[in-house]
């Protein structure tokens, strides 16, 4: 078995150090959505069909995954920084290879490996928490996922605009560059956390079986979070699709989307508090009815900008906001094990991502945009069903925690 060492004494989370892990954190992640507003502008340059361009995207989200789940845990068991340095460089080479891929094959290999490296959000988040003080790591917490929220939510915004009056090409030269800076500033001004964990790679993996199997909570909100994020990329992946055939708006249209998704964010981020005074399960109920109900706005809305707009916001609130409680929940289960926790319920999280975006390209060639909004709306009431099958006994209902939420 492991070994667990008495905690070093740790640096302490300055403002300088807080910035950069805030910029890196949505710079980063922002790598994993570039090419959604894009997949019409790939498709065309390769002659290939949408379909096959939507593999860049499904394959970038199941390289998330896969990096979160192989790489995320050895934060427990090798220095921090040096680990996010080596990622670095991986991640500026995908990006030179997908600006430079000459088929599309190509560009979805490397889409798959630079989504693997773009993990490196799943160790700032935690290294925040670690140097932070207790009585403001929710705070600090806090303006890390602003950080990713509107790294996540402006992609698409830089991406649309870039693609546009630059082609799509020019999006990866630009994000190679700024990966560049960024590895240059967390190389020289982040501090380096020592790693505690004393036992095997196979022991630390292991034991993430024994959390699925011990923890229903920690099934139940990974399922529900999966579920929900499989809404959220089916809508985000063919939103292009139905710009350009009813409305013969380009790639920069599709990114404005990002700007109006903020306004969900930011009011999902106020839902937030919510776990703070009520229960997290009662509120998980309320959040997933707006992403069945943002469907429903969605499938009266493809001639309708207004309507798309309104949609969106309701979508981006439910889903942000379902997130944020599922996490106010697995988090209080085994403080030790965090990390662990994390990378088992974000793993599911994105594997759920690829599954939408997989089934939404698909369902388009036959049935275009009624059929993503069936299957959102169908989606959705699955996982509420699911939801309130699944209600807690009252005596052990999971009670609001005042530990932050990580993504």
């Amino acid at each position: 078995m492991s070994n667990v060492t008495t905690p070093r004494k740790h640096p302490e989370l300055t403002s300088l150090t807080l910035w950069i892990m805030t910029v890196a954190t949505g710079l980063v992640v922002a790598n994993l959505y570039y090419n959604q507003p894009l997949l019409e502008d790939i498709a065309r340059t390769f002659h290939t069909s949408r379909a096959k361009a939507g593999q860049v995207s499904i394959l970038t989200q199941m390289g998330y995954a896969t990096g979160m789940f192989f790489l995320a845990p050895l934060a427990d068991m090798v220095k921090r920084k040096r680990l996010m340095v080596i990622l670095f460089a991986f991640i500026v080479l995908s990006l030179l290879i997908t600006a430079l891929s000459p088929s599309v094959n190509i560009l979805i290999f490397a889409s798959f490996f630079l989504g693997a490296a773009s993990m490196i959000p799943q160790l700032l988040v935690p290294m925040a928490a670690h140097l932070a003080k207790p009585s403001e790591r929710g705070k600090k917490i806090g303006v890390i996922m602003s950080g990713l929220l509107i790294g996540i939510l402006l992609s698409r915004t830089f991406s649309g605009y870039i693609g546009e009056y630059l082609g799509w090409r020019a999006v990866y030269y630009i994000a190679a560059g700024i990966m560049l800076l960024m590895w240059l500033m967390i190389g020289i001004f982040l501090p380096e956390v020592e790693p505690d964990y004393k036992g095997t790679y196979k022991s630390l993996m292991t034991s993430l079986i024994h959390l699925v199997k011990e923890e229903p909570k920690l099934r139940l909100a990974a399922l529900r979070g999966a579920l929900c994020f499989a809404c959220f990329s089916a809508f985000w992946t063919t939103i292009v699709f139905l710009l350009k055939q009813n409305f013969n708006m380009g790639s920069s249209v599709a990114g404005e989307f990002g700007l109006v998704g903020a306004f969900g964010a930011i009011a999902a981020g106020l839902m937030g508090r919510l776990s703070d005074k009520m229960d997290a399960y009662k509120l998980s109920g309320f959040t997933l009815l707006l992403i069945l109900i943002s469907f429903i706005i969605f499938i009266f809305s493809a001639h309708s900008i207004a309507g798309l707009i309104i949609g969106v916001i309701v979508l981006d609130m439910g889903v942000q906001a379902t997130h944020i409680s599922n996490q106010s929940i697995i988090f209080a289960l085994k403080p030790e094990a965090r990390n662990r926790i994390n990378t088992i319920y974000m793993v599911t999280y994105f594997l759920g991502g690829s599954l939408g975006t997989f089934i939404a390209t698909q369902l388009w060639k036959s049935y275009q945009w009624n059929g993503v909004c069936i299957t959102g709306m169908a989606i959705s009431v699955i996982t509420l069903i699911i939801h309130f099958l699944n209600h807690p006994p009252a005596a052990s209902a999971t009670k609001p925690v005042n530990e932050p939420a990580t993504v």
